[in-house]
């Protein structure tokens, strides 16, 4: 997955890249401290004082890349035997839960913060084109955070403990883009040249399939409710046809389609955290399906995230 990321935009890989403009940074700053000493220039000081944090905040991305990439494996495995204890699978195991338009609300709102900070703070925020890369991520919270919560019908909860994670894992996953996008990504990286890039429109059509997949199929699924009911029933129409979480596909579809507009290693890195937090959850969906409507499911026989395959 990582291969293409790496080959296509560089002569060489892209770990060979960053390590050589590490090395001529680090060259660069060592002949200004050497000339600062000796001519005690303050303003010296300062420009070195820039690059010593684009450095610290490069090897700070590194590592919260790495490290997130291990849990994620972790935490695509431990789902296969432990249920998210929310929606569907609400458990009082998990402990204190509160009203579930608020737990969205506060589970989402830290994206748009930290994008907003991040964004302000960045000396690259008057680049238009990374402005307009950022605001599809910015659009699909935008909803998450200020609509999808309000619209719920029904009076389910959600523990604390899975909203803080949450809000942990989208505070990461702000700063991982925002930082690629408006701080570390190679000046010339983004040009005006990049909108009229095969990977942008194609990341662009595959983005927009894929929020249309998801919005669809969550407005489905609240039309099968009345207001105030917490009930679940059984999907059958639209892509509820082929797969039981149609919904997760749409989102899974959403952010390829942004890994490749955005031609990021961030990017990649959010759909295999998509698809670790989502596909166990829609295994046991199915598995839910098929014990409580045997009879519906018997009928159309759909498989739980990716249509035709699993």
């Amino acid at each position: 997955i990582l291969l293409p990321f790496t080959l296509f935009r560089f002569p060489s890989t892209m770990s060979q890249r960053l390590l050589e403009v590490h090395r001529v940074i680090m060259e660069a700053m060592m002949l200004r401290v050497q000339k600062s000493l000796r001519n005690k220039r303050l303003k010296d000081f300062i420009a070195i004082g820039v690059f010593m944090s684009l450095e610290l905040h490069q090897q700070i991305y590194n590592w919260v890349l790495i490290s997130m990439s291990v849990c994620g494996l972790l935490c695509f495995i431990a789902l296969y035997f432990v249920k998210a204890g929310y929606g569907k699978f609400l458990d009082k195991s998990w402990g204190l839960a509160f009203n579930n338009k608020v737990a969205w609300f506060f589970m989402e709102v830290p994206t748009l913060i930290v994008m907003l900070i991040m964004i302000t703070l960045s000396p690259r925020k008057d680049s238009m084109i990374r402005l307009i890369i950022v605001a599809f991520y910015v659009g699909h919270y935008v909803q998450r955070t200020l609509v999808f919560p309000f619209l719920m019908k029904g009076k389910s909860k959600m523990p604390a403990l899975i909203v803080f994670m949450g809000a942990f894992f989208n505070t990461v996953n702000a700063f991982l883009i925002a930082s690629w996008i408006f701080y570390l990504s190679p000046a010339d990286y983004y040009s005006t040249g990049w909108l009229y890039d095969i990977r942008f429109m194609l990341g662009v059509i595959v983005f927009a399939l894929g929020m249309w997949i998801n919005l669809t199929s969550d407005a489905y699924i609240r039309s099968l409710r009345k207001n105030g009911d917490s009930k679940h029933y059984f999907p059958q129409q639209g892509v509820y046809k082929y797969v039981t979480s149609a919904n997760y596909l749409g989102e899974i579809i959403e952010w390829t389609g942004f890994a490749l507009l955005s031609w990021s290693l961030p990017g990649v890195f959010f759909v295999f955290w998509t698809i670790a937090n989502l596909v166990p959850r829609a295994h046991a969906i199915n598995k839910s399906y098929r014990e409580k409507f045997p009879e519906e499911f018997a009928k159309t026989k759909p498989k739980r995230i990716f249509p035709f395959v699993y």
